[in-house]
């Protein structure tokens, strides 16, 4: 058999999955890879069209029925949270005027862009902003937002991955840490990323095993997957892309544990409490081999 597996190009997950991508892994199957940006692989996991996938944990709620969530191989943590982004107005700096959205988080009759409407970004902001005067959301691959961004097509944009290290290359402010508010809000960490089994394609807690293993030797070598990673990081700088790595493979990375389920909870039941997404079931979420 061969596992057909969906992950982003980003740094964080060649890393992560360069020993089982390559057959390092003892014991795991052929793996057949494609790279592409959350949003894609979030839809394409609604038609269950990969074995192993990364999607975001904002889209588990549409997913579960079909997928069982692993404990390992995510992207979850601290200080790693989406920005929220906006270009100042001509000679402003960032305390100045920022153009229609502004430092108070007022965003009404702002366009904001979006790296998907299943993203966990979009899914934080929501929870922000439910206070707030609404925004124009539109959906934007989230390599270009920066550049609209900066270029005025869009006031602000809410922005993932490596941008938070280059943002200000770009001329942009950030109006808000969406990580921060949520881990003051609720004192957990951030959970981005999951990686999904496909119920009655792959037994979970084999392929946990594999992902651990392929994580395990990541950290054992990092030299192994130096070129695989920076052949597929998007132009990234080498010292982005170890930035990138250090913040988002962690300790979540092997095992969600206790606190990485906590903040599973705690997105799903806030955002379904809001009506922002359907009731998901605590036990459906974290009984991973169920």
């Amino acid at each position: 058999m061969t596992l057909s597996l969906a992950i982003s190009p980003c740094p964080n997950d060649t890393f992560v999955f360069h020993a089982l991508v390559h057959g390092r892994v003892s014991g795991a199957p052929p793996v057949e890879v494609t790279y592409a940006d959350v949003d894609v692989t979030n839809t394409a996991a609604e038609r269950g069209t990969f074995d192993l996938v990364k999607v975001s944990y904002a889209a588990l709620p549409w997913l579960l029925d079909d997928y069982h969530l692993l404990p390992c191989g995510g992207a979850l943590g601290r200080g790693c949270g989406p920005l929220l982004l906006t270009r100042p107005t001509s000679g402003a700096d960032a305390t100045g005027d920022l153009s229609r959205a502004d430092a108070t988080g007022d965003l009404s009759g702002a366009t904001v862009a979006v790296p998907g409407d299943r993203t966990t970004a979009y899914l934080l902001f929501r929870l922000w902003s439910a206070e707030r005067p609404p925004a124009r959301i539109v959906v934007v691959p989230f390599h270009e937002i920066m550049p609209a961004v900066a270029a005025g097509r869009y006031d602000a944009g809410l922005v993932i991955h490596e941008a938070r290290f280059t943002y200000p290359r770009h001329g942009l402010t950030a109006l808000v840490d969406l990580g921060e508010w949520w881990e003051g809000d609720t004192g957990l960490p951030i959970p981005l990323g999951a990686i999904l089994a496909r119920r009655g394609a792959v037994d979970p807690v084999e392929a946990a095993g594999w992902i651990r293993e392929s994580v395990r030797q990541a950290w054992a070598d990092p030299e192994a997957s130096r070129d695989y990673v920076l052949s597929h990081a998007q132009e990234m700088e080498p010292d982005v892309v170890d930035r990138h790595i250090g913040l988002y493979v962690n300790e979540f990375t092997a095992d969600l544990g206790d606190a990485g389920f906590a903040a599973v909870e705690a997105l799903l039941g806030r955002a379904a409490d809001a009506g922002l997404i359907p009731q998901t079931s605590s036990s459906r979420a974290t009984a991973w081999t169920s």
